[in-house]
């Protein structure tokens, strides 16, 4: 597999994303069996990290809300050596797997520190940095998560993360609809309506921004192995029929169709990233107001004798 540069044109409108959850619980169990955490992964951690310098507040609390896949915990240690690392992971399977990983740790072992688990959001006490790497496409409810992942900063706080935009596997969408395949891959948040819903979450001066990869293969059974290390679909609409061997077939044959002028199979993957922070609550004003009578006389003795 090798990257390139590429900017290709979406054909898909903003739409909130559609997830089966109970296909997601079967990718979790079976991507916490994995020997690694997915190929891209580490790669977009290292991309998070080198936007951490931007912001000068050093966290003395810092929350990791996806490590069982998110490859992250060795950027962030060496970002902030003196924080106190926690993690917080919903699935039951994943949250075994990030257990475990913690647990045979050495350097957690010689600093002391295991890498407290948050069982619950929101955190408590709460966390200067909330940090999530490649996890918010998998999100069922994501408003409901950003209220949840508002709720656990501290004021002054600020949240990081990166996810898949609505363009990856962009390409996989007109040779499915040939087949009567359905969805090759949920209908993602697009990058502007991820930047809304944290708006609405209460965060402060999001900053939201993305990058496109190219990625390539010689051959669809590399392309398949590589997909399936990342996840699978989740989308509901996804092929419903039997996926066996004629099926595999007949989707190598079609992928065949993505070879480029340099003979290579060629897909897009759409990076976003996002940050934002935890402002002050501000005080409402209510569009009524009631004062006594008696509260409105003594404010006017006030205002003319000066006190």
């Amino acid at each position: 597999m090798s990257e390139t540069a590429s900017i290709p044109t979406s054909n898909k409108g903003p739409r909130p994303q559609d997830i089966d959850d109970a296909a997601l619980r079967r990718q979790a169990r079976r991507l916490a069996r994995a020997a690694q955490p997915p190929w891209l992964h580490a790669e977009v951690a290292r991309r998070m990290a080198e936007r951490l310098p931007l912001i000068k507040l050093q966290p003395a609390r810092v929350l990791d809300a996806s490590p069982a896949l998110g490859a992250s915990a060795e950027p962030l240690r060496l970002a902030y050596p003196k924080a106190e690392m926690l993690w917080h992971e919903s699935d039951p399977a994943l949250a075994e797997r990030a257990a475990a990983a913690r647990s045979a740790s050495w350097w957690q072992k010689l600093r002391g520190a295991g890498g407290g688990r948050v069982d619950v959001l929101p955190a408590r006490p709460e966390v200067e940095l909330l940090w999530s790497n490649m996890a918010l496409h998998a999100a069922v409810e994501l408003p409901r998560l950003l209220g949840d992942w508002q709720a656990s900063l501290a004021v002054g706080g600020f949240v990081m993360f990166s996810c898949l935009g609505p363009d990856s596997f962009v390409e996989l969408r007109p040779l499915y609809a040939r087949a009567g395949w359905g969805r090759p891959a949920p209908d993602w948040w697009d990058m502007h309506d991820i930047g809304d819903l944290v708006l609405k979450a209460g965060f402060a001066d999001p900053v939201m921004d993305q990058e496109r990869l190219r990625l390539t293969w010689a051959d669809p059974d590399s392309l398949l192995a590589d997909l399936r290390a990342l996840g699978g679909n989740l989308a509901p609409a996804r092929f419903a029929g039997l996926r066996g061997r004629r099926w595999r077939a007949d989707l190598a044959a079609q992928l065949e169709t993505l070879r480029g002028a340099d003979g290579r199979l060629a897909l897009t993957l759409e990076l976003v990233f996002g940050h934002a922070f935890k402002a002050a609550p501000r005080l409402t004003v209510a569009a009524e107001t009631h004062v006594s009578v008696d509260a409105m006389r003594a404010s006017l003795r006030k205002g003319r004798s000066g006190g």
